[in-house]
């Protein structure tokens, strides 16, 4: 049906571009492998998906995949390991440390000042509003679909104090300039533990023991699993 009005996939492109100096520049005609091996250059199978969801169905250190969420025939099954959340903020720390960004997948409508750009548990004060104390944790709020994965951004920088723990995060997002400091925002180190809940990273950042867990089968939990979400969104 996508064929028949939008035409076939074309199977190359003509690549022509200005950089940052706004001098011009021509590559001709390319497929996209060819202008991945030659742009991009990032060995994708070095890259692991780790998630953090500490609800019972999912104990930490077993890989786990979603049913139906493949959209390629014949594709790699979507793989994410599942561990504690120290586990998966010292990985991202490690891979900021080494000058790389990380992607995450994180629940972005909770506790969240768009305009100022701000990810942080104290932005709204909804206990003095209603009253209430609302105590659902982590594993309460994703069991009982309170919270799930919506969007995706990118960690750019951390702020560790004196013990090398961290306070607070920088995050590159694709809203526009207009979204916090000309698009980027910060998420405080609390809002993280509650609301983000995967990270991309490399296998280097990986105790053996991970990297053993990431060979093994893995569990598949059904399609309206909250894990499996944000790949649904996108």
């Amino acid at each position: 049906m996508l064929a028949i009005h939008l035409g076939k996939p074309p199977f190359n492109f003509y690549w022509e571009w200005r950089d940052k100096d706004n001098a011009f520049h021509r590559d001709g005609q390319m497929t996209p492998r060819e202008f991945y091996e030659k742009y991009v250059d990032v060995d994708l199978d070095d890259l692991v998906c780790l998630i953090n969801a500490p609800t019972k169905d999912k104990p930490y250190n077993k890989t786990y995949t979603v049913q139906y969420l493949g959209n390629v025939v014949g594709g790699r099954p979507v793989r994410y390991l599942n561990v504690d959340m120290e586990t998966l903020k010292k990985a991202a720390v490690e891979m900021i440390k080494d000058k790389h960004a990380v992607w995450f997948g994180c629940d972005v409508d909770q506790m969240l000042d768009t305009d100022k750009g701000a990810m942080d548990l104290n932005v709204y004060d909804y206990e003095s509003v209603y009253g209430a104390d609302f105590r659902l944790d982590k594993a309460g709020r994703l069991e009982y679909r309170n919270s799930e994965m919506t969007h995706a951004m990118v960690l750019t920088g951390v702020d560790l104090d004196e013990t090398g723990k961290p306070r607070k995060w920088r995050v590159e997002n694709s809203w526009g300039r207009k979204i916090g400091d000309r698009g980027y925002m910060y998420m405080m180190d609390e809002w993280f533990d509650e609301y983000l809940f995967e990270i991309t990273v490399r296998k280097k950042y990986l105790s053996p023991e991970l990297l053993s867990a990431l060979r093994t089968e893995p569990v598949v939990l059904p399609p309206w699993d909250p894990m499996g979400t944000l790949a649904r969104q996108n």
